[in-house]
């Protein structure tokens, strides 16, 4: 039974994320090198889910392994400039010849049904096509790189056309001209310029590390979350550092950072090397990779009627230890208006009330509840400076608050205890004796 508790707890657990996602446009872009290493077959299958949630999918893919490949076959010789490859006619060849073999390799896993496995009853409708108008990149510190291009124009109306019918889009790293010319385009130019153009909700790259990671004392330590800003300052950092930026951070994070500040509201960058990884990184609160936004996610602001439900989450399991007072719904729907949260990323993981005595110049700071996977990471603290300026504002003096069980941590953010006839007249009114809450106080 253990088990099946679980199980229930966790599917509750997705389903604000799947009703969040439906309807969504989610860009995805993965390298050759995910095709090449035979673990496609369970990514497709993820991606399968995706378009079962109702989710918009839209797929660009690489083929660098595979046009490697080639050119060491023909004994061509490569080259690069600041990460692009130069292509000649001769290279160009074997870009087209390696990228339609992916692409090919792509659409038949894609269109897999086979009974007794998550594609069971699969139907995904594939869309290639010329999608992406380019132009040539031209002369990088003094090398022409001839047919290796970037994205001019993406034709949303056709993409969104097929999307709107259900159909997964799959680019490939090619673009072409009103000339007709082909020219060889880099997976994250395409895929930052395609999530921009749709103002897609998610546009997620598969990379060969976990994440952005940020080199300290004791070694590589993973960003799970930054804003556009601290990119910048990272950026910055890294070409002053030492250190190399690792490949990833160096080649994804400045097209997340572009496409953040064009309009995606997040960009995800996600290991490849573990399966699930985009599942857990897009239906588990906390993720697995790193996400990028324009603003952080996290904000404090005055509660509304539609919280209360996510409060009586917080607050029932403090009340049920004895730790806080009962409230039910009709109180907290008639004080909702004295009530602070924060949220994180759409999530209600903390609130606090205040309930102000203005005849004693002192506020009572109340009904404090700190969500179970947040309560190391200083939120409380946060919280309470934000209500200590809010009081200190209204021109209040003295902020109190009574505790049964958590007198230590009063203390130690600055609260001295203090005796219930010291407290507002009106409250000694209403105190409970039987519960003798101890009683703390700050001058602020």
């Amino acid at each position: 039974m253990k088990s099946d508790t679980e199980f229930v707890t966790w599917f509750r657990s997705v389903t604000p994320h799947i009703h969040a996602s439906h309807g969504k446009v989610f860009v995805i872009a993965f390298g050759g090198e995910v095709v090449e290493n035979g673990k496609f077959v369970e990514l497709v299958q993820d991606f399968n889910l995706l378009a079962s949630l109702g989710i918009q999918l839209v797929l660009v893919h690489g083929a660098r392994p595979q046009i490697e490949s080639r050119l060491r076959a023909n004994q061509q010789e490569m080259s690069y400039v600041q990460g692009m490859r130069v292509t000649d006619a001769a290279t160009l060849q074997c870009v087209k010849e390696a990228v339609g073999k992916v692409r090919v390799e792509i659409e038949a896993l894609l269109s897999m049904g086979l009974p007794n496995t998550p594609m069971a009853n699969a139907a995904i409708r594939v869309a290639s096509g010329n999608f992406v108008t380019a132009r040539p990149v031209g002369v990088l510190e003094g090398v022409d790189l001839q047919y290796t291009g970037e994205v001019r124009r993406i034709n949303i109306t056709a993409i969104l056309d097929q999307l709107e019918q259900g159909t997964v889009v799959l680019l490939s790293p090619l673009g072409y001209s009103p000339t007709g010319e082909i020219f060889n385009l880099t997976l994250e130019n395409i895929a930052a310029e395609v999530a921009a153009a749709l103002q897609a909700d998610k546009l997620i790259f598969l990379v060969d590390t976990p994440g952005i990671r940020q080199q300290t004392e004791s070694g590589a330590v993973l960003l799970p979350e930054l804003t556009v800003r601290q990119g910048k300052t990272l950026l910055a950092t890294m070409e002053t550092a030492t250190d190399q930026p690792d490949e990833d951070t160096r080649l994804y994070l400045p097209w997340a950072l572009h496409a953040c500040e064009k309009g995606v509201k997040r960009v995800h960058l996600v290991s490849r090397h573990i399966d699930g990884a985009l599942l857990l990184e897009l239906f588990t609160h906390s993720g697995i990779g790193s996400m990028i936004t324009r603003d952080p996610l996290q904000i404090i602001r005055q509660a509304e009627i539609e919280d209360i439900g996510a409060i009586l989450q917080l607050i029932e399991p403090l009340e049920n230890a004895g730790i806080l007072v009962r409230r039910n719904r009709e109180l907290l729907e008639m004080e909702i208006e004295r009530f602070t949260v924060i949220e994180h990323d759409n999530m209600i993981i903390a609130c606090a009330a205040l309930y102000p005595f203005p005849d004693d110049k002192a506020c009572e700071l109340a009904c404090l509840a700190v969500h179970p996977e947040y309560r190391k990471a200083g939120i409380g603290r946060i919280l309470i400076d934000h209500l200590e300026d809010q009081a200190r504002e209204q021109g209040y003096r003295r902020l109190f608050a009574l505790t049964t069980r958590t007198t230590h941590w009063f203390v130690e953010r600055g609260f001295s205890e203090t005796t219930p006839d010291q407290l507002p007249r009106l409250k000694q009114n209403f105190y409970n004796y039987q519960r003798r809450s101890k009683v703390f106080v700050k001058l602020i």
